[in-house]
């Protein structure tokens, strides 16, 4: 499921960005190819369905992000600001147990001929 939505909002975002890209700030873009005012779909059609189509893929992108964030979300509870910044101790792991390393014999004093 988790892939599901992640292909979902990259289809989204692909079709968000070519409908962005496709109009033009000043009122032309895809809508100056339809110059007559009498066409169907003309220009001012071209224009309402670019932006409209925008706000629904805003829209679907948002609640798609949503529900990606909460199928993947944190799956534990337990984990809080207390948990994961401020542990209450640190545990070491322990050394083990090594034995004193056995004395060499002292040498023999050289007793004076």
């Amino acid at each position: 499921m988790g892939t599901f939505l992640t292909v979902v909002i990259l289809i989204i975002c692909f079709l968000l960005g070519v409908v962005i890209l496709v109009q033009n700030p000043k009122g032309g873009g895809l809508a100056a190819g339809f110059t007559g005012g009498s066409q169907m779909g003309g220009v001012q059609r071209t224009t309402d369905f670019l932006e409209k189509s925008t706000w629904y893929l805003v829209v679907a992108l948002f609640v798609a992000c949503i529900f990606a964030g909460v199928y993947n979300g944190n799956k534990t509870a337990d984990v809080g600001i207390e948990d994961t910044l401020i542990p209450d101790a640190v545990t070491l792991p322990e050394a083990p147990a090594q034995e004193a390393p056995a004395e060499a014999p002292e040498p023999a004093a050289e007793t004076a001929e």
